[in-house]
């Protein structure tokens, strides 16, 4: 069976095909976001507390470049097989370089539940993965964008501010940043009601999800095949390269099916916000429906599960 907390992204999704009225109020989706990206934050800063080595930065290094790579590998693929415009493919491309947070909470809960063994760093790869990939994104399209090489409303400054700005990063890294100066005992009043939660805060994230989810599906996007593809097969080719940097790196296992989890992901939350501002020209809802329609749903229902019995094999064929 999988893990509970995915299932509510199933009822989410069925409820969303059938058109139900449920409904979860703009507001309390809002709250959700917020206290899940802090508390993954805690939760991840709390593990650093006095673990904190400058031995992470290869590691962190790697995690960037990888971040970095993904959008420049995506935008042929993009741009030629699937056939789709500048704008569009450097779009998606930065889409998928960049990360899901709810991928990575799910894949948090599944490694915990099976009692994986996971790193105290696995939080930090949000951040270095989520930041090269929407600039690297950006930069692709205005290097190949030939009707205007100037399109575009964010200067690159602009867009380092709005990325590092956004309400998610400022929430993850702030909530990083304190678990790791307070640790588990001295902050124990405030994160062990939040970390205690996380689960429940988790569900009903991925409730409100499966709900959305099923907009991007209805009606059935056949006339978009191509990308519908391509958002199936492409978390598979990262999911594999996620757990051949993982197990190069020699992460614990748990921190290699969070690392494969994260690369085969695709942001819903912070990419969309900077790529509809600095690149005007792009179907954002094409994005949406790629990256958390099929993906998302692809990720949380199967694929996870995937990544860990390929880590599995790799670690066993290593050794």
């Amino acid at each position: 069976m999988p893990d509970i907390v995915v299932m509510f992204f199933v009822l989410g999704l069925v409820a969303g095909i059938l058109r139900s009225d449920l409904k979860i109020p703009q507001a309390t989706y809002e709250t959700l976001s917020l206290l899940l990206m802090l508390t993954i934050g805690l939760k991840g800063g709390m593990v650093l507390h006095g673990n904190l080595s400058w031995q992470l930065l290869p590691e962190m290094g790697t995690v960037m470049l990888l971040g970095a790579f993904i959008p420049l590998m995506l935008y042929p693929v993009l741009k030629y097989l699937v056939k789709l415009s500048v704008a569009n493919s450097a779009s998606i491309a930065a889409h998928y370089g960049s990360v899901s947070a709810g991928t990575f909470a799910v894949a948090l809960a599944y490694a915990e539940s099976s009692q994986l063994r996971v790193g105290a760093e696995v939080t930090l790869y949000l951040v270095m993965l989520e930041l090269p990939a929407i600039i690297v994104g950006l930069l692709l399209y205005r290097r190949l964008n030939r009707e205007n090489n100037n399109t575009g409303t964010l200067s690159l400054k602009t867009l380092w501010h709005e990325t590092l700005t956004n309400k998610s990063i400022i929430l993850l890294v702030g909530g990083v940043i304190i678990g790791m100066l307070y640790g588990t005992q001295q902050g124990s009043q405030v994160t062990n009601l939040l970390t205690s939660s996380f689960k429940v805060v988790l569900a009903l994230f991925l409730l409100e999800m499966g709900l959305t989810a099923a907009k991007t599906l209805r009606p059935l996007p056949w006339h978009h095949w191509r990308v519908a593809l391509f958002a199936l097969v492409t978390p598979l080719l990262l999911g594999m390269i996620g757990v051949t940097v993982g197990t190069a790196l020699q992460l614990e296992l748990g921190s290699v099916v969070v690392l494969a989890s994260l690369v085969a992901s695709a942001s819903y939350i912070a990419a969309p916000a900077a790529i509809k501002a600095a690149i005007p020209k792009a179907d954002i809802g094409l994005a949406m429906l790629s990256s958390l329609g099929i993906t998302f749903a692809f990720n949380v229902t199967v694929g996870i599960g995937l990544y860990h019995q390929l880590a599995v094999i790799m670690l066993e064929f290593k050794y």
